[in-house]
């Protein structure tokens, strides 16, 4: 069985390696070869485009940066749906918009191909130690055959229904983090201006009420002064605009998500939306 990966990034390229260990032939496409090369290395195969990608592979993953990424993938020149053959499953596991998941699963309907929606969700220590979670939209049938493939690297997999009911879980769970990351910046601040030992504030919050992944992952990291991307703060702005866009259209108000949202385009603005979403700190110290 051979399985097309497209997006070597800060987690694809964890994820890419999973499933070399677990024994799939693999086929790899990147934008930028360099990030291919030691998964060539070790056994996956390179391809020229998307398209020749999909015509070797019985299965496809992808997971890109933008929506308008995904679109070029699937739907452009030399895309995956010009080597397209019925039977397959492609599996895009980028956040994107839950209307381009809708587009991608039609359009796939009519070529014989069942189109997925799988965000995932773990960063890239996640996605190093191979239990993320997945987030299915799309035809059930299509996720029993992927299964045992998202299982190399995905402890957790939920499905939630019809095309696009995937990115739509996923913007609820960027809502949530939202809160949480900005709840972790200030707990630190505030213990900070009162003289705590913030390490010790750490391990006590993270035995009560108030533990949550951010606080355990990221507040150590801060600490250390250790601001690398387990995920990019301008992939975490693109994240929040999809799921604002998507409650403005259902008409409900999610004030402290358009809070986060400034708050990390000021740190954008202010030239770190290359690092890691625990640099919101940085904003105050």
């Amino acid at each position: 069985m051979s399985v097309g990966f497209i997006g070597l990034g800060v987690m694809g390229h964890s994820m890419a390696k999973h499933l070399i260990k677990a024994g799939y032939h693999l086929n790899v496409y990147n934008r930028t070869r360099s990030k291919a090369e030691s998964l060539i290395a070790e056994g996956a195969k390179w391809m020229d485009t998307p398209q020749e990608l999909a015509s070797e592979s019985d299965y496809v993953l992808t997971i890109v940066g933008y929506p308008e990424d995904v679109e070029k993938v699937y739907l452009g020149q030399s895309g995956l749906f010009e080597g397209s053959k019925p039977g397959q499953v492609f599996v895009d596991l980028t956040t994107s918009r839950p209307s381009l998941a809708i587009e991608l699963a039609k359009q796939g309907k009519e070529r014989g191909v069942i189109v997925l929606d799988a965000p995932v969700s773990g960063g890239d220590l996640g996605a190093r130690e191979g239990r993320l979670t997945a987030m299915i939209g799309g035809e059930a049938i299509g996720l029993e055959s992927v299964r045992p493939i998202l299982d190399c690297f995905a402890s957790n997999i939920f499905y939630h229904g019809s095309a696009g009911a995937g990115q739509h879980a996923k913007a609820a769970n960027q809502i949530m983090i939202a809160g949480t990351m900005t709840g972790m910046t200030e707990t630190l601040r505030y213990a900070k201006a009162s003289g705590l030992d913030l390490n010790k504030v750490i391990d006590t919050l993270s035995g009560g009420a108030a533990n949550n992944w951010s606080l355990s992952n990221y507040g150590p990291r801060i600490l250390k002064e250790d601001y690398s991307p387990g995920f990019f703060v301008k992939h975490f702005i693109k994240d929040l605009g999809i799921a604002l866009e998507a409650a403005q259209e259902y008409k409900i108000d999610l004030p402290g998500t358009k809070l986060a949202l400034e708050l990390y385009q000021e740190l954008a603005d202010a030239g770190l939306e290359d690092a890691g979403t625990q640099a919101l700190i940085k904003l105050w110290w």
